[in-house]
């Protein structure tokens, strides 16, 4: 099992010492050897996480550009775009970009989008669920079709339509799409279809034991192999912060068993370089024994 790191704070420090601490947090990753760095894309702070709508929130492609700058190794991705904030299109430029400038090491992370207040704040259309889901296998298929030299356009869907998708310069290795959610009917179905990479909301080892037979079955619907996903959940790691490194092994566990790929940790309120140099890096290499 592989480690992950998830920023999704920007109130540690002020404004103007951020570019310092996101160049620190990225040198920290590729020295301790973390496998994945990732922001979220959101314009405001998360509500539902229980803190203030304005909170600081950077824009997550510009972010990550400028991490691409510091870093060597770490994977680099978003956890995940909303597929309603940007034009597909314009999506597959911005991923093809963060590949070319990083080195081959973007992540192209996207899901349907939930965050209405945002939406309506920046005047961002926000149509029902059911269509979110239709732009977000379309925007799936303009990915793959944007990235691959042989199809240049055009793309005829019922949402977009887009005359060229021409993509020059192309990814220097195909970035992976990672489809964000844990519903079973539609998320996880598009997963299959579509996706290189998931990462699952789960709270135990049974409920990702469940989401991964639901996600083999998918798989087995649309003839592909289940292997071929790799999967990723989210987890707090609150274990690390008192240096109970055997007690977070232990919970992990578990996950390894059920073939979950990379565990992504949140940041805490905290340095984030000294907290990966300090609490995380102990457990890497023991999590890479699972």
């Amino acid at each position: 099992m592989r480690v992950g790191a998830h920023v999704y704070r920007f109130d540690a420090v002020e404004p103007s010492q951020l570019r310092a601490e996101l160049a620190a947090t990225g040198r920290a990753a590729d020295e301790v050897g973390l496998s994945w760095l990732s922001v979220m894309d959101h314009y405001f702070q998360m509500e539902r996480a229980g803190f203030p709508a304005e909170d600081p929130m950077l824009e997550a492609y510009t972010t990550l550009g400028y991490l691409a700058g510091v870093t060597e190794k770490v994977q680099l991705g978003v956890l995940v775009t909303g597929v309603t904030y940007r034009y597909p299109g314009l999506l597959a430029k911005i991923g093809a970009t963060l590949d070319v400038l990083s080195g081959g090491r973007a992540t192209m992370g996207i899901g349907a989008a939930w965050y209405d207040r945002e939406h309506a704040a920046f005047g961002v259309p926000f149509p029902a669920l059911k269509e979110r889901f239709e732009r977000l296998e379309e925007a799936l298929q303009i990915m793959r079709q944007m990235w691959d030299p042989a199809q240049i356009g055009p793309f005829e869907g019922r949402h977009y339509q887009l005359a060229e998708t021409i993509c020059s310069p192309l990814p220097l290795s195909k970035p992976e799409i990672m489809v964000g959610g844990s519903g079973e009917r539609k998320t996880l179905r598009l997963v299959a279809q579509y996706a290189d990479a998931c990462n699952l909301f789960a709270a135990s080892p049974d409920e990702t034991r469940h989401k991964l037979e639901v996600l083999r079955g998918h798989c087995e619907d649309v003839g592909r192999d289940p292997a071929d996903i790799r999967v990723t959940i989210l987890a707090g790691g609150d274990q690390l912060l008192t240096g109970d490194v055997d007690g977070f092994v232990h919970e992990m566990r578990p996950y390894a068993e059920l073939g979950v790929e990379t565990v992504i940790l949140r940041v805490p309120e905290t340095s984030p370089a000294q907290w990966l140099r300090d609490a995380v890096a102990p457990a890497i290499p023991r999590l890479a024994e699972l």
